[in-house]
């Protein structure tokens, strides 16, 4: 994890608030160095990278005894002076020749590095290359051609390599884009696996001009001219990202943007249908609804009635020795009016 400083000064207190995570972060600059024993071919190509970057570039022709994979503090003070995240730094020895060393740091500390062995025979500059070359400010097309670029291709380093091509050649976040200002593309194709079944750790770097011709359509023609540099890098040495400081730079911030709601969804036509789990339900102890014709009625209830007192008579008469007929008869008798003699 990071270390947290804090300020003692309110001057220092500034210095960090400038410093400090935004929610939108500014484009990336990149800062090219050269070595103390450097190749002309490298101080070239060092010179056309940074001609492709601008204006989100620094270029600093001083020779600087660096060894990036040693020490890496130099390369961190570069960072944080310039306020800058990428770092390309050009070298030359006996063991690596014409060698170009990409940094990449997160809060003014290296993040990770690859390294790239430039192949001087099939190297071109821009200058090589005839014709008009894409203006300053610019954002190129990427494109790259290959299975090991995916992430369960050709393994961490390819993978690592288009992540680092990416972050310094986009440039900054377009909404809108005008046809007109896509002017060049950079393409970046990984090597064919050789006869004996191995992977060569190659990659090919190529600058095409894009070039509209007229079709006789409503569309143009669209054709491409190599305009430079051209580099084949052969990928080197490679420091990964730490897991820690790798998901610390990955954090985003949350925005006052409403969350998406879990199992609602909105169809077609704009009507909001929601999902409800339930869990188990014991149907013994459902509480159904009471519904009027199921209720008994009133003569079914006088019926019952009259039932139950014949019952309850018949039990009487039967207590007292009479038989039902004796007392029908009693009750006949006791119901026809007297005549009077």
């Amino acid at each position: 994890m990071l270390r947290e400083v804090k300020p003692k000064s309110a001057r220092t207190a500034r210095i960090f608030a400038k410093r400090a995570p935004l929610l939108n972060e500014n484009p990336k600059t990149a800062v090219f160095l050269r070595s103390i024993a450097s190749s002309s071919l490298i101080n070239a190509l060092l010179t056309d990278l940074h001609s492709l970057k601008r204006p989100l570039a620094i270029r600093f022709t001083k020779k600087n005894s660096l060894h990036p994979f040693e020490d890496a503090s130099s390369l961190e003070f570069f960072s944080q002076k310039n306020d800058a995240s990428l770092l390309c730094f050009g070298s030359h020895s006996k063991k690596r020749p014409h060698c170009l060393t990409f940094v990449r740091c997160f809060g003014g500390k290296v993040l990770d590095m690859m390294e790239g062995i430039v192949q001087q025979s099939t190297a071109r500059t821009l200058s090589q290359f005839g014709g008009p070359k894409c203006r300053v400010g610019t954002k190129p097309l990427l494109s790259f051609s290959g299975t090991q670029f995916d992430e369960d291709g050709g393994g961490s380093k390819f993978t690592l390599a288009k992540s680092m091509f990416t972050d310094l050649f986009r440039g900054g976040e377009a909404k809108e884009m005008d046809v007109e200002g896509l002017q060049y593309l950079i393409s970046f194709a990984a090597a064919e696996e050789s006869g004996e079944g191995k992977t060569r750790d190659m990659i090919y770097m190529r600058c095409w001009r894009l070039v509209t011709r007229r079709s006789g359509q409503r569309l143009p023609r669209v054709e491409v001219e190599e305009m430079g540099p051209r580099i084949d890098f052969k990928l080197g040495r490679v420091r990964e990202a730490e897991e820690g400081t790798w998901k610390e730079a990955h954090k985003q911030a949350r925005t006052s943007e409403a969350r998406p709601k879990k199992n609602v969804e909105t169809d077609i036509v704009g009507d909001k249908m929601g999902r409800i789990h339930l869990g188990i339900q014991d149907l013994d102890e459902l509480q159904t609804r009471k519904m009027k014709g199921l209720k008994r009625s009133r003569d079914t209830l006088a019926e019952d009635d009259r039932e139950e007192g014949d019952e309850d008579i018949n039990l009487v008469s039967r207590s007292n020795g009479t038989s039902e007929d004796e007392v029908g008869s009693d009750e006949i008798d006791s119901k026809r009016p007297r005549l009077g003699s």
